[in-house]
Parts: C-alpha cells; structure tokens; sequence
C-alpha cells in the first residue's frame, strides 16, 4: 500500500513541474492569448501540488505506528 502511495506522489510531483515548466514556458513566449493560457497552467500547478502534498500527508497518516 505504502509503494502504490509512493508511486502516486511521484507522478503528482512530475505532473506538477510539467504544469510549471509550460505555464512559464507560454509565458515567455508571449503573444496572443499566452497570458490565460500561462493562467490555467499555474493553476493546474496549484491544484497538482495540492494533490501531492494531500497524497504526502495521507502516507505519513498510514503510515503511523
């Protein structure tokens, strides 16, 4: 159960710096419509990271002793 945590962790982290490397990289780039897109990036981000630290925070639960 703990490794299935784990692996879920792992992809929320990656998932997370991919939302964060396109919501910078669209913003970079600029041009039309580049700003909501960068937008709904950072919050994909937000929502991700929470996932991960929800994920994190239910592992430390079970894992309890």
């Amino acid at each position: 159960m703990n490794t299935f945590f784990v692996i879920l962790i792992a992809i929320a982290m990656v998932a997370t710096l991919g939302a964060l490397l396109f919501g910078v990289v669209t913003m970079a780039r600029g041009g039309e419509g580049s700003a909501q897109r960068s937008n709904k990036f950072m919050r994909y981000r937000v929502l991700l990271q929470a996932v991960a630290i929800g994920l994190f925070a239910l592992l430390m639960l079970l894992t309890r002793s």
